[in-house]
């Protein structure tokens, strides 16, 4: 399969991250994504979208959130871009901390650490590149 890229392009508000749970089913269907890869992305998407919003562009409309996922015959490669000032994840909290246990957020990165294939930060923090495999 020839790679397949498809674009998002937001304003860093919660009213705009509702369009990622369509945005992933369209491409899962025009792609014959599985399930179990479909359901993964939506969860993923949606924490990198959220966190770029939230944490990268400080719920700013006028900063833009890029999310770009590239469609392989064996994988899907996401990348999630803000127009923040970025972070060092190496200072990220642990989620699993007794003391993090009952906050109500500190979960998207861990997630995304938890279950995509492979991840990795770039450009300072300011940008998040992911990938799930296809299990077809």
């Amino acid at each position: 399969m020839k790679n397949h890229p498809y674009q998002l392009i937001l304003s860093s508000s919660y009213e705009e991250a509702e369009v990622v749970p369509s945005f992933v089913s369209k491409i899962a269907m025009e792609c014959g994504l599985d399930e179990e890869c479909e359901s993964t992305l939506m969860l993923l998407l949606s924490e990198a979208v959220t966190n770029a919003i939230v944490h990268g562009n400080k719920s700013d409309p006028a900063k833009k959130v890029r999310a770009l996922l590239e469609v392989h015959t064996d994988e899907v490669v996401v990348t999630v871009s803000d127009e923040g000032e970025g972070f060092d994840p190496a200072v990220q909290k642990n989620p699993l901390d007794e003391e993090n246990l009952l906050k109500s957020g500190g979960r998207g990165l861990f997630l995304i650490q938890e279950l995509a294939d492979s991840y990795e930060y770039r450009d300072h923090g300011t940008t998040l590149c992911f990938t799930v495999k296809r299990r077809e």
